[in-house]
């Protein structure tokens, strides 16, 4: 079944759609189907030929979401080394191609800018901590890190693309005071999440969290892109509806919450998520009923899988490319956020990976002023249940991983051409 969401992109702007003349030269194809050597090495061609100054067609639908490149003897060589399957195909093998795109559900994007990216993360994270910092570095695609500092000193503007490694914007040191309150590491992490607000004019962790949350919003109200995994996804929301008061337990801030917090909740602030119920209990490792860990933990590795939706190319290119990949069902893997309650999630945002019958969504996309949101579930694609302390994962070992596909979709978004809308 094919989705389409009529009013689904933002109303002053809309992707400009590539078309390629009957007599285009020679180029080379990158087949994204299962025929693709590395995947997820595919995504960091396609951004080094954007980086030379050059365009890359993403072909949507069309073998798994192809890509179209310059026939340049330079990026032939650049898909050897990088071990990436490409098609040498001449100007009438385009055109058949482009006749197939025009009668199926399929359509051209043109992407003509390499995106400037920023990873914000904590300055004691550890390299195989995070997912996205993992596939960026797997892909050769470059980033910056930055952290409280930056954001609240209003440098996310330099950035067309935000991802949010997977921080408690509660200030709740993530919920970890339970299990591990004893511990070395996070004895020392509370010591410097206390000394990082302190040095900007906060005197507790929460309050100068929600301020970082707020600036995040700017961020996409402005028009940046932002992506977030496992806690980040919820608990922005939730920093973001508690402005002006406190939901954060004594053992963490050494003073109580405030009372009837849940009552003063304004859902209106959230990007999201609406109508949930916070967890309040210190000890408990959970912030609120958004996440639906409990729910994927009980199905049990072998049974945790989620299908992606199928959009209209022509009509809904956004979440058409944010949901590119060889295969349609993808295995699950928990996070300290492994989905998101479906019933919570606000009208307008789009579903585009559930567990299905089960109201549990695991990836979804939403606008939020000029700029927009994807939220994405769990920790590591190719680590079911990512503990602390559990060494990195190998890419070398996934090089085709759907699940990881679904987060580099997303880093190549930002480059598709804009153009204006009549309203």
């Amino acid at each position: 079944m094919i989705r389409r969401f009529k009013y689904y992109l933002p109303i002053c702007i809309a992707l400009a759609l590539c078309t390629i003349p009957a007599t285009a030269s020679a180029g080379l194809l990158v087949p994204m189907d299962l025929d693709q050597t590395n995947h997820l090495k595919a995504y960091g061609l396609a951004y080094h030929v954007l980086q030379q100054g050059d365009d890359v067609r993403w072909l949507l639908n069309y073998r798994g979401g192809s890509f179209l490149l310059p026939d340049r003897p330079g990026y032939t060589m650049e898909a050897q080394v990088r071990n990436v399957r490409v098609e040498r195909i001449d100007g009438s093998a385009i055109s058949a191609i482009l006749k197939e795109i025009e009668v199926g559900n399929m359509e051209v994007i043109l992407l003509e800018k390499a995106p400037d990216v920023a990873i914000y993360a904590p300055p004691n994270k550890q390299p195989w901590d995070d997912a996205v910092m993992m596939a960026l570095d797997y892909a050769g695609i470059p980033y910056t890190i930055v952290y409280d500092q930056e954001v609240l000193g209003g440098e996310l503007g330099r950035f067309d693309w935000l991802h949010l490694h997977h921080e408690d914007f509660t200030g709740q040191y993530g919920k970890f005071y339970a299990g591990f309150k004893h511990m070395e590491w996070y004895i020392k992490q509370q010591i410097l999440f206390e000394k990082i607000a302190a040095a900007l004019g906060y005197d507790k962790v929460s309050e100068e969290k929600k301020a970082v949350a707020r600036a995040v919003q700017e961020y996409v109200r402005a028009g940046g892109f932002l992506f977030a995994m496992c806690s980040a996804c919820d608990t922005v929301d939730l920093a973001l509806a508690a402005e002006g008061f406190d939901i954060v337990p004594r053992e963490y801030d050494h003073d109580g919450v405030t009372p009837n917090c849940q009552k003063l909740l304004d859902f209106g602030k959230c990007l999201a998520f609406e109508n949930f119920t916070l967890i309040l209990d210190p000890n408990q490792y959970e912030f609120s009923d958004i996440d639906m860990t409990v729910a994927a933990s009980m199905r049990g590795e072998a049974r945790d899988y989620f299908t992606l939706f199928e959009f209209s190319a022509k009509y809904d290119p956004v979440p058409t490319m944010l949901v590119q990949n060889h295969v349609s069902v993808i295995r699950g893997f928990m996070g300290q956020t492994t989905s998101f309650r479906k019933s919570l999630l606000k009208k307008k945002v789009v579903v585009m990976g559930e567990v299905k019958g089960a109201g549990e969504v695991r990836y979804l996309h939403g606008n939020f002023g000029k700029g927009t949101f994807t939220f994405y579930g769990g920790h590591d694609p190719e680590d079911y249940q990512h503990l602390v302390g559990d060494p990195p994962t190998d890419l070398n070992l996934y090089p085709n991983s759907p699940g990881y596909r679904l987060i580099l979709n997303n880093i190549l978004f930002p480059a598709a051409k804009k153009k204006e809308q009549k309203t």
